[in-house]
């Protein structure tokens, strides 16, 4: 029987990912182990265990000594933040991408593209480089205040954390009481407000051929509204989006990521899809797009 070890079990993508694994991987002969920072109470994975915050510096110890305990045939993460130090210490252990080694595997980009990603202002350094479509960006200590940030993006601006999961912290800003400017430092991120549809591409790339697998999930309800993570989605696919799925490669490419890949697209006012923000790992919609981990379990049990 091959084991794998999932971390953040009982955030939205590890939530997304037990039930995938309950549901139908019941003819694979697997078994899967749930890890995080707090107790789980979840059917979908039947062993669970504790390890430290990723800010923990008992971080590295704690999964080094997970890994030792449970001995996994597959590790996958699940939580942006843990990314750069985890694909450090699978360096330092010797785990590599599924089908880059004979042994224990991780599905996770290399250090230097994970450490990228996980930093929204490195990412759009490296995308507005590429020259792959994305909003104009600034660092908030570009600007006075919140009417300078306004006047400089012609319309709406959205701050945000460099370094954050998901919606968290994401405010969208229209007017100058939208935000109190002395709150803001060299932490967070503008970006002009694209406003119009929202998409969460699910991408797999493989570690092998570095070929793509797309699914376009279009948000149709936000959690803030205009801004946020997603509360329903709808696949979508055909031309009407084949600009968003060629956006989406052109975009795993460019920052060398390779796996499961969860993005937020959104249209500007022209119709051009823009890329505002990449997460390396599997996402909260992964479950509407069971073709990633199909993907990830076929190239690694092959």
């Amino acid at each position: 029987m091959r084991r794998l070890l999932i971390t953040g079990a009982g955030g939205p993508a590890g939530i997304a990912l037990g039930a995938q694994l309950a549901a139908g991987a019941g003819d694979l002969d697997l078994e899967w182990i749930g890890v995080d920072i707090v107790g789980l109470d979840d059917p979908n994975f039947p062993v669970t265990s504790l390890v430290p915050r990723a800010d923990d510096p008992d971080y590295p110890h704690g999964m080094h000594e997970a890994i030792a305990r449970y001995r996994p045939d597959l590790l996958i993460p699940t939580v942006s933040d843990e990314l750069p130090q985890l694909a450090v210490l699978a360096e330092a252990l010797g785990l590599r991408a599924p089908g880059l080694t004979d042994g224990p595997s991780i599905m996770i980009s290399a250090a230097g593209p994970s450490a990228i990603a996980a930093d929204k202002l490195l990412t759009m350094w490296v995308l507005e480089r590429a020259r792959v479509p994305i909003p104009r960006f600034a660092a908030t200590t570009d600007f006075a205040d919140t009417a300078s940030a306004i006047a400089w993006g012609e319309g709406p601006v959205v701050v945000k954390p460099r370094i954050s999961r998901g919606g968290r912290g994401v405010v969208l800003v229209e007017k100058p009481g939208d935000l109190d400017w002395t709150q803001t430092g060299p932490a967070q991120i503008v970006q002009t407000f694209a406003g119009g549809d929202e998409y969460s591409p699910q991408l797999y790339r493989s570690p092998l051929t570095g070929e793509c697998t797309v699914v376009v999930l279009h948000k149709t309800e936000l959690k803030e509204g205009r801004v946020g993570n997603a509360l329903t989605t709808q696949r979508v696919d055909g031309d009407a989006v084949a600009d968003v799925v060629a956006t989406a490669i052109a975009t795993a490419q460019a920052l060398d990521l390779v796996g499961p890949v969860d993005m937020d697209i959104r249209r500007d006012a022209d119709g051009t899809p823009v890329v505002l923000e990449v997460n390396s790992r599997f996402g909260a919609n992964s479950q509407n797009a069971p073709e990633l981990l199909a993907a990830v379990l076929a190239e690694w049990l092959a």
